[in-house]
């Protein structure tokens, strides 16, 4: 039997945050395109901006690469092509670490320089605020999981067993809540500020991340002309 406070955590929480994710995405870019936008300030303060936003940003794609493709990817595959666990841990443990690295150094000099930059700062917004609180958690709770239950150990835990098997079964529409019970709290404390995270993105400033221009490969030359005949 399950108790009604894992079903809402695991079952219900999930499926809310899918529903959020992919409606708001809808409901934002019908009601108003002008503010499908990231509001860039690069123009306000640009010194920390130049570094700090691509190691963000690139060590977070990173890190949601390594997230799907370890979710998504069972043991019993790995262990068919001969990867064995602990190989698997450490090829994970080590990458999944720089890529948690170079997010985080990105991610502490983006909030240096709005806390900082008074121009900046009058930009914040509250779901800025609310937006960076969930990445605060979510990755220094990533890079703790990483370090700590993974490199930092001589017992490293596996969650490709628990969280990963949970993770699938709600695409499977069969939620494995006993799957992801009985992994350690650091990892479903993740698990949970991240359905929270991709439930509030729709409404923050990283929408423009889905708008890839990629009418610009089809796009034909601009031709400039002179306005007036040069002069012979």
């Amino acid at each position: 039997m399950i108790g009604a406070g894992k079903v809402l955590l695991w079952i219900i929480f999930p499926y809310t945050a899918m529903a959020v994710f992919v409606v708001g995405h809808w409901w934002r870019y019908r009601r108003d395109q002008f503010s499908w936008t990231s509001r860039s300030t690069q123009i306000l303060d640009r010194s920390v901006l130049g570094w700090a936003s691509p190691a963000f940003h690139y060590g977070a794609l990173a890190a949601v690469a390594g997230h799907v493709l370890g979710l998504c990817i069972p043991q019993a595959w790995t262990d068919a092509i001969g990867i064995s666990e602990n190989a698997y841990r450490w090829l994970s443990a080590i990458a999944g670490g720089l890529a948690g690295a170079v997010t985080l150094i990105g991610f502490l000099g983006l909030c240096y320089r709005r806390a900082t930059s008074d121009r900046v700062r009058r930009t914040t917004t509250r779901v800025d605020i609310f937006t960076y609180g969930l990445l605060t958690i979510l990755i220094v709770l990533g890079c703790y999981l990483t370090f700590v239950y993974n490199l930092g150990t001589n017992a490293p835990y596996n969650y490709r067993p628990t969280v990963g098997v949970w993770w699938r079964s709600l695409f499977y529409l069969q939620p494995n809540v006993h799957a992801v019970s009985s992994a350690p709290l650091a990892y479903q404390l993740h698990a949970i500020i991240a359905w929270a995270f991709w439930a509030a993105f729709p409404f923050t400033r990283l929408v423009p991340a889905w708008s890839v221009p990629l009418q610009y490969i089809g796009r034909p030359y601009i031709l400039y002309r002179r306005r007036f005949q040069a002069a012979r």
